[in-house]
């Protein structure tokens, strides 16, 4: 990667916010496409998203817009952001303005609702003919734009292109590790999120840390079953896209998929868990989705069951949990 490399970011959340500044603090001409016409404002004349991540400065090098074409100008990598839910549609609004050959980079974290597919996948579809690369693990976007110290992991098919994106991610406070297990990557990515909500449940019913330990514990055993039974390598669940972010997203106060569950347990509904909030809890979203894809893989996950149950079916959350103890007794290994 020699000479000066054009970036762009589909998506003026938070993530993609901090993403989008640290590619331009590395020293790479980026531009971060957003919706909302007050984050693109934001961005240009305070150097800062006061949407989504308020009160943390951005690089003056950073310029934004709400023009697809103007963004997708010759940039040879491009990282979407946007929510799972609507990433296919981001896409595909974006495909037309593409440069031939440009690499194609996933920061969502999910699995697609109507599809089942990962977003790498909804990204292939979407928009064929370019390489697609994950990325994935614990990083709270602000930590992120603070310059505290992160490490995820970039996965794809293309090793040249995963380490493209090394590279132009990688910086003295944001260290980038690659693999070939996208499946694997992106699963936890996914899954982590669901267990994020449960954890949030337990901690909201005040039951201690005793079952928090055990449901990440027990969390970890469900995502790799299901990783291993798509194709996934298990050694992938115990790196950073598997147990790094869970444990960040399942214990971090930065977490919103766990506040969401916190609130259900202290017994709110849905609805008024979510009411009010700017940012997708992917965790509630991708419930569904994960149900849906062990379900079709005849996969057993308890946890992401009676996740589904409470945030779908309105079961108590302490049934659930009194349901979860309850099951027959099994080897740890089983």
């Amino acid at each position: 990667m020699n000479g000066v490399m054009r970036c762009a970011v589909v998506g003026g959340g938070a993530w993609g916010t901090a993403i989008a500044n640290l590619l331009a603090r590395n020293g790479w001409p980026t531009m971060l496409w957003a919706r909302e016409l007050d984050v693109v404002e934001s961005v240009n004349t305070q150097h800062e998203n006061r949407r989504f991540l308020p009160d943390l400065p951005l690089t003056p090098a950073l310029l934004a817009s709400n023009d697809m074409s103007h963004v997708l100008s010759d940039a040879s990598l491009v990282v979407y952001a946007a929510p799972s839910h609507v990433l296919r549609l981001v896409v595909q609004a974006s495909q037309p303005a593409l440069a031939p050959g440009a690499v194609l980079s996933v920061a969502t974290k999910g699995i697609e609702r109507e599809t089942l597919a990962l977003m790498t996948e909804v990204v292939e579809q979407a928009a064929p003919k370019h390489e697609v690369v994950a990325i994935s693990g614990p990083s709270f976007a602000a930590e992120v734009a603070r310059g505290q110290p992160t490490a995820i992991v970039a996965a794809g098919a293309s090793h040249d292109a995963a380490k493209l994106v090394q590279r132009a991610l990688s910086a003295t406070a944001f260290r980038v590790y690659t693999t070939d297990d996208v499946i694997g990557v992106e699963l936890g990515g996914a899954l982590k999120n669901v267990m994020a909500v449960a954890t949030g449940i337990l901690d909201g019913l005040g039951l201690g840390f005793n079952p928090r330990a055990a449901l990440m514990t027990r969390g970890l055993a469900e995502m790799t079953r299901l990783g291993v039974a798509l194709g996934a390598k298990p050694d992938t669940f115990a790196g950073l896209a598997g147990l790094g972010d869970l444990v960040l997203t399942c214990t971090g106060a930065l977490s919103r998929n766990r506040a969401v569950g916190v609130a259900i347990g202290q017994g709110q509904t849905l609805e008024q868990a979510l009411a009010g909030k700017d940012s997708v809890a992917e965790g509630v979203l991708n419930t569904e989705s994960a149900k849906a894809l062990a379900d079709k893989a005849a996969v057993e996950m308890p946890i992401i069951d009676a996740t589904y149950r409470i945030l779908f079916q309105g079961q108590s959350p302490r049934d659930a949990v009194a349901e979860l103890m309850a099951r027959e007794l099994r080897p740890e290994r089983d």
